[in-house]
């Protein structure tokens, strides 16, 4: 698919998600604890440092080397040595178990939503909801033809909401879905009270 992606809001690290499907995953991974487009931007920033995003370029980096790259200013992450780590493992499990082809995991042998769902949560830092978080932006945004994908996403496969990056397509949507996390958490907090 060739739509540009507009996650981050600047023009070459969107395009770098929009182009390296490890790039997209590797942003979603980094999507905890800190603005989403700080976390999908730190893709951009792997590639300034290693000159690749590439899941076997990061593979083959020193884990030790690679965790200082992501830690070197601006940090890629705000929790740059277990996120490094995270990133690298990531890497690891993409060559090991797909051939270095990200895309794979949502490609190969035409699965189901439940199944793409299944291989999202076999990642190394993928829980439930990060991995149906990412099966809906590949449904809304990356052209994903998986059969019940809507459905295994859940809520946020849902039309018309603002509740994930998922939603994120311009300046605006990305207003909402902030609302939206805002207001969740307010109510969080306020269920606690």
């Amino acid at each position: 698919m060739s739509q540009t992606l507009h996650l981050v809001g600047t023009p070459e690290a969107d395009r770098i998600l929009t182009e390296h499907p490890f790039a997209l995953l590797t942003g979603m991974l980094l999507d905890q604890q800190i603005p989403m487009e700080v976390a999908f931007d730190g893709p951009r920033k792997i590639v300034e440092r290693l000159g690749s995003v590439d899941p076997e370029a990061i593979a083959a980096t020193d884990p030790e080397e690679f965790i200082a790259l992501c830690a070197t200013p601006p940090a890629v992450h705000r929790f740059p040595k277990s996120m490094g780590q995270r990133v690298h493992d990531l890497a690891t499990a993409v060559v090991r178990d797909w051939d270095g082809d990200a895309a794979a995991i949502w490609t190969q042998g035409e699965p189901d939503g439940k199944e793409v769902l299944r291989r999202l949560k076999a990642l190394p830092g993928f829980g439930d909801q990060k991995a149906r978080i990412f099966l809906a932006l590949l449904g809304k945004q990356r052209g994903l033809e998986a059969s019940g994908w809507r459905e295994a996403a859940g809520d946020y496969g849902r039309d018309g909401v603002h509740m994930s990056i998922a939603d994120v397509t311009d300046a605006d949507s990305l207003t909402k879905v902030r609302a939206y996390k805002k207001e969740k958490k307010a109510a969080a907090r306020a269920a606690k009270a």
